[in-house]
């Protein structure tokens, strides 16, 4: 049996999907993406030499920033209380390039997967943005979901 879209009603029209019905439960998601770079790049980046500032902190800010505004974003996605964010950037010369981790946490009906994935997301946009002087040949590449933790859907683990 094809499984059924929850984003669709009856008639296929677009629709927030009703949760209310659904416990609270602890949910967790991590999201992984790659801004690829040429070394030369990815060297100004660690030295400091970007003239926007430093690269890794401002895509960190942005990443987080972005995952508390998901719903504001992705018309269908629902406000969430978001009690943990984190967002690490670091850098990695096989590559080359920058790779991007979110882990994102709430405790409630519905899960934070957009969350985790539009951090990454975001904070891969920043990179490009911050560096796109020195380089506009970057690639931002996998993004992708990591692991789901909790909900009606179980565990999910994709590395």
């Amino acid at each position: 049996m094809t499984p059924k879209l929850t984003h669709l009603d009856d008639s296929g029209r677009a629709q927030m999907v009703d949760v209310g019905d659904k416990p609270d439960t602890e949910r967790l998601a991590i999201a992984s993406g790659e801004v690829v770079m040429k070394q030369a790049t990815l060297d100004l980046i660690r030295g400091g030499a970007i003239k926007k500032g430093d690269v890794l902190t401002v895509a960190q800010i942005a990443g987080i920033a972005a995952a508390k505004r998901t719903a504001e974003l992705i018309p269908l996605c629902h406000p969430l209380p978001i009690t943990h964010i984190e967002v690490a950037l670091s850098l990695d010369d096989t590559l080359p390039g920058v790779v991007i981790m979110a882990s994102v946490k709430t405790t409630g009906k519905t899960g934070v997967e957009m969350e985790a994935l539009t951090a990454v997301s975001v904070a891969a946009l920043t990179v490009y943005d911050m560096a796109k002087a020195a380089e506009k040949t970057m690639k931002i590449q996998n993004i992708r979901l990591v692991e789901k933790h909790g909900g009606r859907s179980g565990d999910i683990v994709n590395k």
